[in-house]
């Protein structure tokens, strides 16, 4: 028996514990979409199990935490949640299960065993596929699970999936990574580079379509470097309609009915070679909207960060991907107070910001990771410097979203049409290929379905449109 089918007749079993009652559980899923991926997985055993999803914590049976560990209030947020716990525990015995990339930080582990020891499982990345095993020697057995290991695990094929949306899903090309920049945790948690086989992808991404989904968003730690790590230790998959790298999955997807877009997140500046443009330019359902982390403006700091590529050749990438690809826009990740990093360094940053003009920019404020380079740095950077700095790239990105916006007031925008917009349930959300969300009027019955929306004003976060 293999092991997914052993975790399913586990499955069976816990099943059979709740047969006859209604059990519910509440998820908190942190961090990134390939966590948020995590998450529909464990949420597709739970549901296998006869666990029905509730957002209401007092409701719940079982409370589960999928954690990051990318950024300090992550820690500060799921401790939070499980002093609230402690009452609900105590009161009915409800079952705690925290998984995910904290899991694998042996000192955040050892914490919670001395000072939430109510907390019943404790699973790490490499052993999600066991939840349904461990929840079951937890109810049957009334003891405490530990199942973290640190060798990298395998990816296995064949978890049940509850996802969020009909319309769109994320697909997990890789897991792993490594880059082993200085002020990451990643590699440390989610271990080393391996890549899904292409047929497992294709079968998933055509299963999807025949459910109706038109929007897949690959996912990765460093999806550009696909199938190069097997390539590199001469492991040979066998060929799947051509598949050999990124760029040919890329065009494989591409040509299956029914999916309208694909997207993909997030690719490593180091890693975008040419096939990829030219994929990204010539396969029309690949959207135009590139994310590509810069992180620093400056070489110096790039340097320290272990990113592996200069300003300038950041700039003249930007450059190459602009003339081969047309209506190309970009979005990016950048750390403000790596370091080390003065003024003048900073002032760098803003300037690739200016040149680039990114679509979008995802700002964070450098966050000390245990167990990384740049945590056993000694020139940290004071907070107030850091607000300061971030501040004022905040303030260089709002101008520019403004700009940005006005050039698509007046045009007609292809948009995907994804539900009721959360502030107003009259009204209709959805997103252009630039990933704009754009809200306007229309019947209930277009929601899955593309339109052209004519963008009549812009509001900083959104964009207003009519049929």
């Amino acid at each position: 028996m293999n092991e997914i089918e052993a975790q399913k007749q586990y499955m069976k079993k816990v099943r059979k514990i709740n047969q006859n009652k209604t059990f519910k559980y509440t998820i908190l899923t942190m961090g990134c979409q390939l966590n948020e991926n995590d998450s529909e997985k464990l949420c597709g055993m739970l549901e296998q199990m006869g666990y029905e999803r509730t957002e209401n914590q007092k409701e719940a049976d079982l409370a589960l935490f999928n954690t990051c560990c990318v950024r300090e209030n992550a820690e500060d947020k799921l401790f939070g949640k499980l002093g609230e716990l402690k009452r609900l525990k105590e009161e009915k015995g409800v079952i705690i299960a925290i998984g995910g990339c904290m899991m694998q930080e042996k000192h955040i582990t050892d914490k919670i065993k001395v000072s939430y020891p109510f907390v019943d499982i404790l699973f790490g990345t490499h052993t999600l596929h066991k939840f349904p095993e461990d929840l079951y020697k937890a109810l049957n057995e009334k003891k405490k699970i530990e199942d973290v290991i640190d060798i990298d695990g395998e990816i296995y094929e064949g978890l049940p999936i509850k996802r969020d949306s009909h319309i769109k899903a994320s697909v997990t090309i890789m897991n792993g990574c490594n880059n082993f920049c200085s002020y990451c945790i990643v590699p440390y948690v989610r271990g080393r580079e391996r890549s899904r086989h292409p047929r497992d992808i294709i079968n998933e991404i055509k299963e999807l379509a025949k459910q109706g989904y038109q929007e897949i968003t690959l996912l990765g730690q460093n999806v550009n470097s696909y199938l190069r790590v097997e390539r590199e230790k001469g492991i040979e998959f066998d060929t799947y309609e051509g598949i050999n790298s990124f760029a040919t999955l890329l065009k494989a997807i591409n040509k299956i009915d029914s999916i309208e877009r694909i997207r993909f997140v997030s690719p490593h500046p180091k890693d975008f070679t040419d096939d990829v443009i030219e994929a990204i330019a010539t396969c029309d359902k690949v959207c135009k909207l590139v994310h590509l982390p810069l992180q620093s403006g400056n070489t110096k700091v790039l340097k320290e960060m272990n990113r592996k590529y200069t300003k300038e050749q950041y700039l003249a990438l930007v450059e190459k991907m602009k003339k081969r690809i047309p209506n190309l826009t970009l979005s990016t990740d950048i750390i403000v107070g790596f370091p080390g990093e003065t003024d003048d360094e900073f002032e760098d940053t803003l300037d690739v910001v200016r040149k680039v003009n990114f679509e979008q920019v995802y700002m964070f404020i450098y966050s000390r990771r245990v167990g990384t380079l740049g945590d056993r740095m000694k020139n940290q950077i004071p907070e107030e410097i850091k607000h300061r700095r971030f501040n004022k790239l905040k303030t260089l990105v709002e101008d520019q979203i403004v700009e940005n916006n006005q050039k698509y007031v007046g045009t007609v925008q292809k948009v995907l049409v994804e539900g009721e917009s959360k502030n107003n349930k009259d009204l209709l959300t959805g997103r252009t290929d630039s990933n704009k969300v754009v809200i306007f009027e229309g019947s209930k019955d277009l929601i899955g379905t593309m339109q052209n929306l004519k963008i009549v004003s812009e509001h900083m976060w959104y964009l207003k449109g009519e049929i």
